[in-house]
């Protein structure tokens, strides 16, 4: 009896000391395909004004290359970068290899 009742006080000790974690710390996002929102509820340290600065920088700037690539957005420093490193994916665009619609074939008018 005395084993049963220390084993289950060891048990909720153990889960008291337990880090707890929230969904977002286990997400990752991609910064060249996530909107504002996502970025702001996964990033830590990434409100809602640095990341529409990051979709901005992205709309005008074109994909990023990689993770430190973000330094180049305003108000996003090495330690914020750094504090979400194992967050952060980074795909590279895909290019269409078809040709656009739009081109057409010479000649071909009447």
């Amino acid at each position: 009896m005395f084993f049963r009742k220390f084993s289950i006080l060891l048990f909720l000790l153990s889960m008291m000391v337990l880090p707890i974690t929230h969904a977002a710390d286990l997400q990752k996002v991609d910064i060249n395909t996530a909107n504002a929102q996502t970025l702001a509820r996964v990033l830590n340290g990434i409100g809602p004004k640095k990341a529409a600065a990051i979709v901005d920088y992205r709309k005008k700037n074109g994909p990023f290359k990689a993770i430190s690539d973000l330094d180049k957005v305003y108000g996003i420093g090495k330690k914020t970068i750094a504090k979400n490193k194992g967050k952060i994916i980074v795909s590279t665009p895909k290019v269409s290899t078809q040709p656009s619609k739009s081109t057409r074939k010479s000649g071909s008018s009447k």
